[in-house]
């Protein structure tokens, strides 16, 4: 990522963190939209994020398994999440994932 001039490398770290918690936030705030409409429009999903998270913390040499990864981007337990907000997918979300994932 291009760094503005302006910035320091700390200045900068900040604001993108400023930003990802925002869009945690945003996330766990926005539990109707669906995982699979996550991948569809953009490529990434909840758990694509968590992963993300997981495999920052251990190059950081961090102890953290999956599930605190999760509950860290879901706001609760996945199987809490699945249970509450999670719904089938439909065959037109399913032809609509696989017709994204061409790209």
């Amino acid at each position: 990522m291009s760094q503005p001039e302006n910035l320091t490398q700390s200045q900068q770290t900040e604001l993108e963190a400023a930003a990802f918690r925002r869009l945690v936030a945003h996330l766990q705030a926005r539990p109707d939209v669906q995982n699979i409409d996550l991948m569809i429009l953009s490529g990434f999903c909840r758990n694509c994020l968590s992963r993300w998270v997981g495999e920052a913390a251990a190059e950081k040499g961090l102890d953290m398994d999956r599930d605190q990864a999760r509950e860290m981007i879901y706001g609760m337990a996945y199987d809490e999440w699945k249970k509450a907000y999670q719904k089938e997918a439909t065959p037109e979300q399913m032809a609509a994932l696989k017709a994204a994932s061409k790209d």
